[in-house]
């Protein structure tokens, strides 16, 4: 991660995308917008000037995420899916002007974004494009499924983010067809699940792969 690539400079750039949307829509909004949403989909509006707040968090999540390997006591194995990783932060910036993008509009012209099915198409493509990277990932503190498990064997890391990669990519396909369920609890229940499954059956695979490969190198021992 020494080389500061391309990629990373994009990144930086679409990190301040929402503080100019912001700056630009500002005088024409009204002054409370809406910024969040229930399952029942009533609208929660808030003072404009903390849409301020929701822009600014971009650019702290990209410093943050330059940061990262640097902090890292494994930060050796970074260059190893670098790609990976500055995909990760691209397509997180694309989230946040998304949802940005949703509060501004909807205070430009309320109504004309069906909100629960965007943010479940945008929350189930990051969900998909993880399950794309996680294969790639390499040991660290940082991403992935960090467990003793998965921290303590590279051979346990790599079978877990294998079956954690399909299942991330399942999940995230099974969020992408629920968001057009005309139904908000459904649409977050077939987000949700698949979700949680992808993140709990690998860790527990990950105790049972750990566990018996230390019952075979004790075996091989005696």
């Amino acid at each position: 991660m020494k080389k500061i690539t391309k990629a990373q400079v994009f990144t930086w750039v679409l990190a301040l995308v929402p503080l100019i949307l912001v700056a630009i829509a500002y005088s024409y909004l009204p002054a409370c917008v809406p910024m969040h949403w229930d399952l029942g989909g009533e609208v929660g509006y808030e003072p404009k000037w903390q849409l301020w707040i929701t822009a600014g968090i971009a650019p702290l999540m990209a410093v943050l995420f330059y940061c990262i390997p640097h902090l890292d006591p494994k930060k050796r194995n970074y260059h190893k899916f670098t790609g990976a990783y500055v995909g990760f932060q691209v397509i997180m910036m694309f989230f946040l002007i998304a949802l940005n993008g949703i509060c501004v509009i909807e205070g430009l012209r309320p109504g004309t974004v069906n909100v629960a099915m965007a943010v479940c198409l945008v929350v189930s493509l990051i969900v998909l494009y993880i399950g794309n990277i996680m294969p790639k990932l390499r040991m660290n503190w940082y991403c992935g499924i960090k467990n003793p498990w998965t921290l303590s064997s590279e051979a346990v890391w790599t079978r877990t983010h294998r079956i954690a990669g399909r299942m991330f990519f399942a999940a995230g396909v099974i969020g992408m067809l629920g968001a057009f369920v005309p139904n908000n609890t459904v649409r977050l229940i077939l987000l949700l699940t698949p979700v949680i499954a992808a993140a709990v059956i690998p860790t527990v695979l990950s105790f049972l792969w750990y566990r018996a490969e230390q019952s075979g190198n004790r075996s091989g021992a005696q």
